[in-house]
């Protein structure tokens, strides 16, 4: 593949890098890097022997592929900044958080070939969901590359409707949050009954690492799996009962749906 670029040296960028490069899709010099924080520039470069600057109008000109690895509070300013070096055959992918491809695009200049992805963070274990659509310029070998970078550091799936990337944003990227606050709690009940931390963090961990192995590799559903293990006045029913009574399933969707209307608010800039 030619060069890619990245806008922004991040926890995300970083996961990327180290992705594509385990994957050998790219080789260190084949990267670009900008960001206008010296420290996390200078880490990138040490950890993957890439090319850094502090300049994103030399990185797009360098590059074929941009990602654009920025805060969506900010991605306005540096979609400004990089305009001029935006031509036909460079492809810009973005992963800034609720950002639409309409503004990604106007940004650019309305002739940038743009595709829109949602990635989470487990991608820094090589173990993220992403989320990818393209824009109107954009063509299917711009979608196909997009999930090809992405399922470097995880799974990706492409999505035709714009309008679920809310939800996907509420629901994978944010995800992750959900999961370990849940862990946090089990932790605590744990302690609370009377076990050390560290015993009730490695019951934790490794209980929600086998329910998690249950779920893809049993082929059972959710409710099927849970019912397994829920038996007629026992203890995992006990449990179950309290959870119902504090609304557990309508709060953690009610999370899902926060998420998702704060990731269309993120969009309207």
């Amino acid at each position: 593949m030619k060069k890619i670029g990245f806008i922004g040296a991040g926890n995300m960028a970083g996961a990327l890098l180290k992705g594509l490069l385990a994957a050998k899709l790219y080789r260190p010099q084949d990267m670009l890097v900008s960001d206008v924080v010296p420290a996390q520039l200078g880490k990138i470069k040490r950890a993957y022997r890439v090319d850094g600057l502090n300049d994103n109008r030399a990185v797009v000109r360098a590059a074929q592929t941009i990602v654009l690895a920025v805060k969506p509070q900010i991605i306005d300013q540096v979609l400004a900044d990089i305009r001029p070096e935006v031509s036909k055959d460079k492809l810009f992918i973005s992963i800034a958080a609720g950002v639409p491809l309409r503004r990604l695009e106007t940004g650019l200049g309305g002739n940038a070939r743009v595709v829109r992805v949602m990635p989470n963070t487990p991608a820094l274990l090589g173990k993220g969901m992403a989320a990818v659509v393209r824009g109107q310029k954009a063509k299917p070998p711009d979608e196909k590359l997009a999930l090809t970078l992405f399922r470097g550091v995880g799974e990706a799936l492409a999505v035709k409707d714009e309008a679920l990337m809310d939800p996907v944003t509420g629901l994978s990227g944010s995800g992750p949050a959900y999961v370990y606050l849940f862990a946090e709690a089990l932790i605590a009940g744990g302690v609370r009954a009377g076990l050390s931390a560290a015993v009730a963090t490695r019951l934790t961990l490794q209980t929600l690492e086998g329910a998690v192995a249950m779920l893809k590799e049993s082929g059972k559903s959710p409710q099927d799996l849970r019912d397994m293990v829920t038996s007629p006045g026992g203890t995992t029913l006990a449990g179950l009962s309290f959870l119902a009574e504090g609304k557990f399933t309508e709060t953690v969707a009610g999370a899902v749906s926060a998420a998702t209307r704060r990731s269309k608010e993120l969009g309207q800039g």
